[in-house]
């Protein structure tokens, strides 16, 4: 049986369908806002994994191109690895369900979000994360939950619910998206324009009381239609062979924990488990095989609670470090010679090195997902390979936790960086995770300042990130600065917060507790400005002064302005301009529909002669301009020079040279490079050009400089160039011979007598030709089948203007 459920919220219905589709999951359902339908479907493996120390769970996001009416780009139309929204859409809805699951199951759990129609104006995230809240509510899972989940934008200085997409793009300065239970926080994504941290909790407190009506509708829902939840078998270590390990080896691992370096704590960690695990299999439990399965999830289990006593009792990390210490900081930017921009940061054991290079806007990432998105032209990648943790495993392409770390870094500096009228180069960053021990993510974001300001690009502000952990057992709550790698995992919050002094860039929140309360996120985020002003002090003692310039290594870029209606003449027939231009000038080239022309040249050579090229190109000649270019071609009439790229001019036989010459091959041969100016540009836009008056550095034409151009000659329909044929070609008059031009007699033989011909001495003299309008008016219409005539004429004489097509 279908069942539905609708409700407002944010002013925008939300409804909930299920029964319909997917009635074999453990839980399906139909969500829509406006004309935006996601399916969220869940569901559970019948028994346990075996071996398992970890809940294995998976959210998948399945992005479908027929949701917006597109077919797949490329070869694969039947689409092929997920895109990187689709990455990070399944981390957001990851995030927040995990920790709602049964601590210690082991059963094998999918969700799967799949927007089967998508309105732009609602985008899909959002309400996936709460499809698969409800398909789980509804479903025979075991799971506190349910979650809602909201987006919360600021246009015009007022926060909005669900905000379109145009608005999230081009209207608000906060992108927030928060999900929880009715009670709490468990996730936070957020990037901002420098909010403060005030507004942020503002924005939080306002979407928390939107997710309480989701929840509650979902929770009424799932309990009048959903299905009983099964009974399932919960991983537990036991409790004999806790009490054992705690009782005899809780001293001596509180005291291995206590060590400032990690290479060698964890060590020694490790060598302790071995050494309690052998110890107890040979002699408490040598018996029995069961108690010894226990053994090592024993000792890790002691190990964490061992960390969180230190620090919620006894204020100790294991470094020795007080909650809001942070560690030593080292900047080094300029590091690498030759890149465009490098900055090593470093800070404790936690190391990373990012690298700026700057393109062209044609370089930028191309987007192939069902978002209404423009090529990125900012990029920043995240690698973590195995050596930066002592550990030795093949190296992959990026996972889940890859992707997500750099954007979340690129969140946190896209809102600093200039604007494309202000700098247009393609950016990419990529850092590199040298050394991991702790928050490597908001260590990359500090590294990208560095490279940034090393190369020169003038960003608004510098931006710093830290991470803050969590302690808490129920009661007392221990927010850390700075967390390192077992103060993460044996924590219960992981919260990222990136800006510059004068607010918050981005933000991320993950928690391992069923939700965090407001007073500990108002906590967090003043210990986090703290922090991140002392990082900020860091970088600016490191980089004291801006460049006022671009790094010697990087590219320079200019634009130019055109008239998009002249695009077409830029480009060429097939590319053939702009390759030209490319090619001769080194320069890179990129051409905008608003007729803005982006180039960048490696060195002011490239820049100015791609420059010139493009301006020449688009220079409309005038009679006085000078210009230098090579001779490419050469008939009796003259010389054609290509003054400007794909543009040229006749110069004629009498303005080459002041000394008399026969042909212009007297003093000029195909490439020569001659100076000349515009003579005249008639009627029909040709140019007409003159070596004459112009100082020439051309062997033979020394003499020009100081001559004066004669008057231009008209060109008539003789003199025009016919492309090498010659434009002084004798046309000829009536009586020219016809006859001999190869393939067959145009005469064939035929008797062309009879017409009672004079001998050539004995005919009258030919009247004077009359004016050409007095000859014109005397034009009749032609009669059907007969060529023109003129009065007075015995028989039909073909005028020029008139003659026959060969």
């Amino acid at each position: 049986m279908i069942q539905t459920t609708s409700f407002t919220v944010g002013g925008k219905e939300l409804s909930i369908e299920t029964g319909r589709v997917a009635k074999q999951a453990g839980g399906a359902v139909l969500l829509g806002m406006g004309e935006t339908v996601i399916l969220g479907a869940a569901t559970m493996s019948a028994d346990p994994r075996e071996g398992l120390d970890f809940f294995p769970l998976t959210c998948d996001y399945e992005e479908r191109k027929y949701s917006v009416g597109k077919i797949p780009g490329g070869f694969m139309k039947r689409g092929g690895r997920p895109s990187e929204k689709a990455v990070l859409t399944s981390r957001l809805i990851d995030r927040p369900m995990r920790p709602l699951f049964p601590k210690g199951m082991r059963n094998d759990v999918q969700c799967v979000a799949m927007p089967f129609a998508v309105d732009q104006s609602y985008p899909p995230d959002v309400l996936a994360l709460n499809a698969v809240s409800a398909a789980l509510a509804l479903s025979d899972i075991p799971w506190d939950g349910p979650v809602g989940a909201v987006r919360v934008g600021r246009v015009g200085g007022e926060l909005v619910l669900f905000p379109t997409v145009e608005q999230i793009e081009n209207e608000t300065d906060l992108d927030l998206i928060v999900a929880g239970t009715k009670d709490a926080f468990m996730m936070v994504e957020a990037g901002a324009s420098e909010v403060s941290e005030k507004d942020m909790l503002k924005a939080m407190e306002f979407a928390q009381d939107a997710i309480k009506v989701i929840c509650e509708k979902i929770a009424k829902f799932a309990k009048e239609h959903g299905k009983a939840k099964r009974e399932v078998t919960l991983f537990k270590v036991d409790p004999e062979v806790l009490e054992l390990v705690r009782k005899q080896s809780g001293k001596q691992i509180r005291a291995t924990i206590v060590n400032p370096d990690k290479a060698t704590r964890e060590s020694a960690l490790s060598d302790l488990l071995k050494e309690i695990v052998a110890l107890h299999k040979t002699t408490t439990y040598a018996e029995n095989p069961e108690k010894q399965a226990f053994l090592a999830e024993a000792v890790d289990t002691i190990i964490k609670e061992t960390v969180r006593d230190l620090i919620i009792k006894d204020d100790k990390r294991p470094d020795g470090r007080k909650s809001t210490e942070i560690r030593q900081i080292t900047c080094d930017p300029g590091l690498l010679p030759k890149v465009h921009g490098s900055g090593l940061f470093t800070r404790g054991q936690t190391q990373v090195m990012t690298v700026v290079t700057l393109g062209a806007p044609g370089e930028g990432q191309t987007m192939d997902g069902i978002e209404e998105v423009e090529n990125k032209k900012y990029m920043h990648f995240y690698n973590f390979p195995p050596y930066s943790v002592g550990e030795v495993r093949p190296m992959r392409g990026p996972g889940r936790r890859e992707i997500g770390h750099g954007a979340l870094a690129e969140r946190a500096l896209i809102g600093v960086l200039p604007t494309d009228e202000e700098f247009p180069y393609t950016l990419l960053l990529i850092s590199e995770v040298l050394e991991s021990n702790g928050s490597t993510s908001m260590a990359s974001v500090c590294g990208s300042t560095l490279a940034l300001l090393d190369c020169g690009v003038p960003i608004k502000a510098p931006v710093a990130g830290i991470a803050m952990g969590l302690m808490s057992d129920g009661k007392t709550f221990k927010v850390l600065t700075d967390i390192q790698g077992m103060e993460d995992f044996c924590g219960d919050m992981d919260f990222k917060v990136a800006g510059t002094r004068e607010g918050i860039t981005a933000l991320q929140l993950d928690t391992k507790l069923t939700g965090i309360p407001a007073q500990v996120m108002k906590d967090a985020l003043a210990q986090a400005e703290t922090a991140r002003l002392h990082i900020l002090d860091k970088i600016d003692e490191a980089v004291p002064e801006r460049r006022t310039e671009l790094n010697p290594n990087a590219p320079r870029a200019e634009v130019v302005q055109i008239d998009p209606q002249r695009i077409g003449e830029l480009i060429g027939p097939g590319g053939k301009m702009i390759k030209k231009i490319t090619a001769d000038s080194g320069a890179t080239i990129d051409v905008e529909q608003d007729g803005r022309v982006f180039i960048l040249a490696e060195n002011a050579d490239q820049m100015n002669a791609a420059v010139n090229m493009v301006k020449g190109l688009m220079h409309v000649p005038e009679v006085g301009d000078e210009f230098s270019g090579p001779v490419s071609r050469l008939f009796g009439r003259g010389a054609m020079v290509e003054f400007l790229p794909g543009k040229e001019g006749m110069v004629p036989i009498e303005q080459l040279s002041v000394k008399p010459i026969r042909r212009p091959e007297d003093v000029v041969k195909l490439g020569d490079v001659i100076n000349v100016k515009v003579h005249e540009v008639d009627s029909l836009g040709r140019i007409n050009l003159t070596a004459l008056g112009v100082k020439q550095e051309l062997a033979g034409l020394e003499d020009n400089a100081g001559a004066t151009a004669p008057a231009s000659q008209p060109r008539g329909r003789g003199d025009r160039d016919r492309s090498g044929r010659g434009g002084d070609r004798d046309r000829g008059g009536r009586d020219r011979d016809r006859g001999g031009r190869g393939g067959f007699d145009r005469d064939r033989d035929r008797d062309r007598g009879d017409r009672d011909r004079a001998p050539r001495q004995e005919r009258e003299p030919r009247p004077e030709p009359e004016s050409r309008p007095e000859r014109e008016a005397e034009i009749r219409p032609r009669e059907d089948g007969s060529f023109p005539k003129k009065d007075g004429d015995a028989e039909p004489t073909t005028v020029a203007r008139f003659r026959p097509k060969r």
